[in-house]
């Protein structure tokens, strides 16, 4: 289908699998229009109103009519002399007026005349180079495309290869092992884990020097203009690209999905490891072996002493293969996986090698927002274009990306490893290479000082005299822990090139590194729940570390530095705290044709304008904001500020008022009086998961509990996040059992937690949420040392709004925001309907009604009185079931 549609950019038509909503509509039409200019784009869809569909058929169509423009303009520019050359002339020097950037003034017309002419036979080279390359890639995917044969001929190969390869393998180690031994020795888990089979194919041996450099001129082929989708679960990319699967352009897109090793390894001895950091140590370690094999090779009649791993799925004429696949044919994360395992060919790299030449790539946060992880995985930001989704908590992700802890555990195992490493290898070990050495041993030493403790000492015995949490400048704790003579940036340059923390690791699990020093690690194991955690800390401590030290170069200002120090010195931490997510963003705002910001609750903006885009340099006339309303009716929802309880009591849950007897007593009668009007499901939200057990408690007391409980059978949002699907799923149950069953159990009653688990990304859809509540404001915790810095340094760095002080708005902001998320929970489609209560009077003022979502600002009912908001209620919900 067509959706048709005027706009100003002058596309009248988007492609859609279906008749669009005109929210829709005028989404796509926004949409299209800021990529056409080259905006910074801060877009809102509520959830259910289709915003993936709208933003894959909007990007994508503006995508399409892009290419199409550059393919005429290069058709022009390379047209043959004197055909057509008076059309030509025009836009030829219009497309090279760009490149045309020297100033001629002044200079005599002759010489203007030369350097035009000699740019403009270099724009026809390049584009000459690069019509040849997409239409030798076209042809080659064509060809998979359209021959079955030559598409599984590559898989049959390989397997066959590997079959022999593997029966090859199995003589040798009978031969080698004798009968008896052919079992080997049960080794410790933790050896277990670590230990990879030799492997080493034939085709890795035949690989000549003159393939690898036709295969790296294949990957050098220059970047198309692309689109960069980010989302921040791996649940929501693999949703995002079935959305693409089933919308038109599903066909003809080249999409990649890119992921960490640790959702792409195929390789099981690998994916065995667990921990994130030692599968990319493997991985590393691995290819280097390959290398070195290539090398050993050519000296014959030496024997290596040391056997050393490859893995098998590093095959470059796979990859090639399986790069080709992916162009194809759009698949997810698992069909990469999938791929994978059958040809035998590695997802993670054979994904990279197709961004080039892909239209849309599509990944998680980390890896577009944070620049090294950006640049390892080759992607070229330069005039691209940039949609990051679910961005409601964009600053807060930035923050986190680019904010390191490190343990006094970590800083102490770090040094034992580094110091039995240089012990070892000292006598080969290059001066510059122990100077380095030597200068990472002074810094952790230093850092543990500043926790108050002795490096050399094992960090679980040693008492810290003075606990607390202390906050220090860059600068200060540079100065105050003695290392501002040392250059931080030749410090960080050399771990990255010498790869000194991946060889250390390797030094210890080779067995070389005494685990004496390593006990220190010992206290960090005591949570069983965190075990995954610490394993990757006692893998790569120095690795962690780096991230610490690469920290600490931020400019002063941007950040902070946060000792906290606790019982022990293991406990204890050191935690950089990035102040200034805009200087990380700024590159990306920079480079980027088009940035496009999308949420389904993006309310309130400010935060996003001010902190995040102004503050990185965005010139204020290139930001657009779009918001859309609800695709559904105004009579499915019915949205209500209730300030007073059934017993006139005021509704105020602030911290001094909330934990009165009488407060809580009025939440719990206010329950019970909706309990019995509302069918279905009822969520209530509470501030914290402190406060929803202390209201449990009382209401058990006061008997308030077996009053719900006679209406609403009653669930509790689990901590841990293991238990949440069991409990929705009872929940979601019961639901449906009591509307089949009728009688007087009408439903359930699910109390929850804001900024939880169901607060954000779950539905509770058609009968399981029939009435969202929410008690109290949920403001941050202002005692907070990390939010009191980062309220101080936006006073001190952002202009105050319409009289508030920065840091109030930023309070405000934080409040609403996870309003926002937690009561958008209820509507889920266009037929759905639900009431949505905010208990609490604070909520009628209006600089707080301001910041809720527009589709509820616009029909939300302050109620002064409790008896009025029920009446209201109780025929919203009778005149839906009749």
């Amino acid at each position: 289908l067509q959706s048709k549609t005027q706009n100003g950019s002058g596309r009248s038509s988007f492609p859609f699998p279906y008749t669009p909503y005109r929210i829709q509509e005028q989404f796509m039409a926004a949409l299209y229009a800021a990529l056409e200019a080259g905006r910074v784009g801060i877009f809102e869809s509520p959830t259910g109103t289709g915003k993936s569909l709208s933003l894959i058929c909007g990007a994508l169509s503006w995508l399409r009519d892009f290419e199409e423009k550059k393919q005429q303009e290069e058709a022009r520019l390379l047209a043959p002399e004197g055909s057509g050359q008076e059309e030509k002339q025009p836009l030829a020097s219009g497309g090279l007026a760009c490149l045309n950037s020297g100033d001629t003034s002044g200079e005599p017309d002759w010489i203007t005349a030369f350097v035009q002419k000699k740019e403009e036979q270099d724009l026809v080279h390049r584009l000459k180079e690069e019509q040849i390359r997409r239409k030798k890639r076209e042809e080659r995917l064509e060809k998979i495309r359209h021959n079955v044969q030559l598409k599984y001929a590559a898989k049959r190969k390989r397997s066959e290869e590997d079959e022999t390869k593997h029966l090859l393998q199995l003589s040798k180690e009978i031969l080698s092992e004798g009968a008896g031994e052919a079992v080997p020795e049960q080794l410790d888990h933790n050896e277990e884990e670590l230990i990879l089979a030799e492997y080493e194919s034939d085709e890795e041996k035949k690989v000549t020097s003159g393939l690898e450099e036709d295969d790296n001129n294949d990957l050098e082929e220059e970047h198309v203009t692309k689109i960069y989708y980010c989302s921040r679960t791996h649940s929501q990319l693999s949703q995002f690209v079935h959305e693409v699967q089933k919308s038109p352009f599903g066909k003809d897109t080249r999409l990649v999905s890119l992921g960490s090793r640790q959702n792409l390894c195929v390789n099981e001895e690998v994916r065995r490891l667990g921990a994130l950091q030692l599968i990319n140590d493997r991985c590393t370690e691995m290819q280097k072996n390959k290398h070195e094999k290539k090398s050993d090779a050519e000296v014959e009649g030496k024997k290596r002493r040391v056997s050393r791993a490859v893995c098998p799925f590093y095959s470059y004429e796979q990859m090639q293969f399986l790069r080709d696949e992916v162009l194809v044919e759009v698949k997810d994360i698992e069909q990469l996986v999938t791929l994978g395992k059958e040809t035998k060919a590695c997802p993670y790299y054979g994904s990279r090698y197709a961004i080039p030449a892909a239209q849309l790539v599509v990944l998680p946060y980390q890896m577009l927002l944070h620049e090294a992880t950006r640049s390892a995985a080759g992607i070229i930001l330069k005039d691209q274009v940039v949609i990051i989704d679910e961005a409601h908590n964009l600053i807060d992700t930035i923050t986190c990306i680019h904010s390191v802890e490190v343990s006094g555990s970590q800083l102490c195992c770090a040094h034992s490893q580094l110091l039995q490493y240089m012990e070892r290898y000292r006598k080969r070990l290059k001066a510059k290479n122990l100077m380095y050495i030597k200068q990472i041993l002074y810094l952790l030493e230093r850092f543990v000082v500043m926790l108050g403790g002795n490096v050399n000492q094992n960090p679980s015995c040693q008492a810290v005299s003075q606990t607390g949490t202390e906050l220090k400048s860059i600068n200060d704790f540079l100065f105050q822990s003695q290392i501002d003579n040392i250059n931080l940036f030749k410090v960080q340059r050399y771990c990255e090139k010498s790869l000194i923390s991946r060889k250390v690791v390797l030094l210890q699990l080779c067995g070389h590194c005494s685990i004496g020093l390593m006990t220190c690690l010992g206290p960090l194991q005591s949570p069983p729940v965190e075990a995954d955690n610490d394993h990757f800390q006692a893998a790569s401590p120095l690795m962690h570390i780096e991230g610490f030290l690469s920290a600490l170069t931020n400019a002063n200002e941007d950040g902070r530095v946060i000792l906290n120090r606790q019982g022990t010195i293991g406990q204890s931490s050191l935690k950089f705290l990035l102040l200034n997510p805009a200087v990380h963003f700024a590159k990306v705002v920079k480079e980027c044709r088009a940035v496009i910001i999308a949420g389904g609750t993006m309310q309130p903006v400010a935060d996003f304008r001010e902190q995040l885009l102004s503050c990185a340099g965005v010139d204020p006339a290139r930001i657009v904001e779009f918001s859309c309303g609800h695709v559904i009716p105004p009579e499915n929802i019915l949205p209500m500020v209730l300030c007073s309880g059934p017993s006139n009591q005021q509704l105020e849950f602030t911290y001094q008022t909330r934990d009165l007897p009488q407060m809580m007593d009025e939440t719990g009668r206010i329950l019970c009086n909706l309990c019995n009007v509302v069918p279905g499901g009822v969520v209530c939200f509470f501030p914290s998961y402190d406060y929803e057990k202390q209201v449990y408690a009382h209401w058990e007391k006061a008997g308030l509990l077996t009053r719900l409980a006679t209406k609403k059978k009653i669930f509790q949002e689990p901590k841990k996040a293991n238990q949440v699907e069991q409990v929705l799923a009872e929940y979601a149950k019961c639901i449906k059992r009591c509307s089949q069953a009728g009688g007087q159990m009408t439903g359930a009653l699910l109390l929850s937690v804001v900024g939880g688990k169901m607060s954000e990304g779950i539905n509770f859809s058609d009968d399981l949420g029939r009435c969202v509540i929410m008690v109290g404001m949920p403001y941050p915790n202002i005692k907070s040392p990390e939010l009191q810095e980062k309220m101080t340094w936006l006073d001190k760095t952002m202009p105050r709004a319409a009289s508030q002080a920065p840091s109030r708005v930023l309070i405000e902001n934080l409040c609403m925001k996870a309003v926002n998320q937690s009561i958008g929970r209820a509507i889920r489609h266009q037929k759905d309907f639900a009431s949505i209560l905010l208990l609490d009077h604070r909520y009628a003022r209006p600089a707080i009604l301001n910041k809720l979502p527009q589709w509820i600002r616009e029909r939300i009912q302050v109620k002064s009185a409790f008896g009025s908001a029920f009446a209201e209620l109780r025929k919203f919900h009778r005149g839906k079931s009749d």
